[in-house]
């Protein structure tokens, strides 16, 4: 779990009462909503201020965005709409720091409407039956993502268990001199951890607090990737790289297989195409391994959402964002962007994309959204649907309480000795327990 760094949440709700007043109608944080890069993000706001005839500020930092979020709420900036995701929610409610919309959302008729936001999307961040904001659009999730170019080349079956998995890494490195896997830390090797029946982060038996990656199951699946290391076959930079580093791999064939969103099955296979068309390269997501059960187990990722500050000067124009990002017209431009710019519309109505349009993959912070009923003018892009419906069907949400962040360094510290074949995993979970134990993080 990201941890809040240097702002304190009491600190930040007592910033939040303070501030002075800002001259636009509507003042946004956000993360990943706007354009992508600052000329575009200045014509992204003048096509928000044309549609909702409002004076709008939308400042999207370009890193560290939960540091920079938190810092300037403590400063006493003032903002009517603030990006963030559900695992900050608990605590940002805690500390009266933002507002309940329960009754503003029961009031709008778009944001009532479950047709554009179904129940189930609520209730990933439902606390104690309020709404203390709203979803920016439809989360996905991690899972393993391979070369299916490569694996038809091998004459191969999608992998079922490690084992087949194994098998396809060794084809890779004897065949194209590539590894067979590559992540960022733990990040995500859920779908392998699968074939132990075992989640990641904490787990509640009763009222004691579990961690499963540092309990025995883990040890066989700790060392298969011991396994891979020594072979040659696990990318040994995982212990440090970023989520562009494997991608960069993945994208120049020197690894056969990453774990990553579900969406980036398409995007790999829409910049591929995009920058190389001559390549054969294809992307395709996979399922995790079977568990002893038969179940497998994903990772969903956290529900990324639009809170409004306590303090908000304007939340009526906040929900007239919301409302407006949650229909046809805020769909187009969450997901095609500008029109002139990233598309444009012939005389018939007909959606086409300009070359900046294409390179921008149909993501202009909302590329999938909530509605059951809205059609994106664009077919998804190739691998999306089936990676998300693996997800749909296998992912649940990590349980990551406060606590995660510091036994987050423990697990991985354990975990990284026996992947890299230094340790047994059973001597790994064995340490990984008793360092957990001793520090209080762990009841069992």
């Amino acid at each position: 779990m990201k941890t809040f760094a240097t702002v304190s949440l009491s600190v930040l709700a007592a910033a939040l009462m303070a501030g002075t007043a800002l001259a636009a109608d509507l003042r946004i944080l956000t993360a990943v909503s706007g354009g992508k890069d600052a000329a575009e993000h200045e014509q992204f706001v003048a096509e928000l201020e044309k549609k909702l005839g409002l004076d709008i500020e939308m400042v999207k930092p370009a890193s560290d965005y939960d540091n920079v979020m938190f810092t300037s709420l403590a400063s006493g900036e003032k903002y009517d709409l603030i990006y963030g995701d559900s695992k900050m929610l608990p605590g940002l409610v805690e500390q009266g720091a933002v507002m309940d919309v329960t009754d503003l959302v029961a009031n709008s008729s778009v944001l009532s409407d479950e047709a554009e936001i179904p129940a189930d999307e609520w209730a990933l961040f439902d606390i104690e039956g309020r709404k203390w904001a709203v979803p920016n659009k439809f989360e996905g999730g991690t899972l393993p993502t391979i070369r299916q170019d490569w694996l038809d080349e091998a004459g191969m079956e999608t992998p079922v268990t490690l084992e087949d998995w194994h098998k396809f890494f060794q084809w890779a490195k004897e065949n194209k001199d590539a590894y067979g896997l590559s992540t960022s830390k733990l990040y995500d090797i859920q779908g392998f951890m699968s074939a132990a029946g075992i989640k990641a982060g904490y787990v509640m038996d009763g009222d004691k607090r579990t961690i499963p990656y540092a309990t025995p199951a883990a040890a066989e699946v700790y060392d298969w990737f011991g396994m891979l290391s020594k072979e040659g076959l696990l990318d040994p930079n995982f212990t440090t790289n970023g989520s562009g580093d494997f991608r960069n791999l993945f994208m120049t064939d020197r690894v056969a297989a990453v774990t990553y969103w579900d969406a980036w099955v398409g995007l790999f296979n829409n910049i591929m195409a995009t920058d190389h068309p001559d390549s054969p390269f294809e992307a395709k997501g996979v399922a995790g391994v079977p568990g002893p059960d038969g179940d497998i187990i994903l990772r969903r990722g956290d529900a990324s959402l639009w809170m409004i500050p306590a303090n908000a000067e304007h939340p009526e124009n906040a929900i007239k964002f919301l409302e407006f990002w949650h229909s046809e017209p805020g769909y187009i431009l969450g997901t095609l962007g500008i029109e002139g710019v990233d598309y444009t519309k012939t005389a018939d109505g007909k959606y086409e994309l300009t070359e900046q349009g294409k390179a921008h993959g149909m993501d202009h912070g909302s590329p999938r959204v909530s509605s059951t009923t809205w059609k994106n003018p664009f077919p998804p892009l190739p691998g999306v649907q089936e990676a998300q419906d693996i997800i749909m069907e296998h992912a649940t949400m990590e349980y990551l309480p406060p606590e995660w962040s510091e036994a987050q360094p423990i697990v991985e510290k354990h975990a990284f000795q026996a992947m890299l074949g230094e340790v047994t995993g059973a001597e790994a979970v064995q340490a990984m327990h008793d360092e957990l134990m001793s520090a209080g993080l762990i009841d069992e």
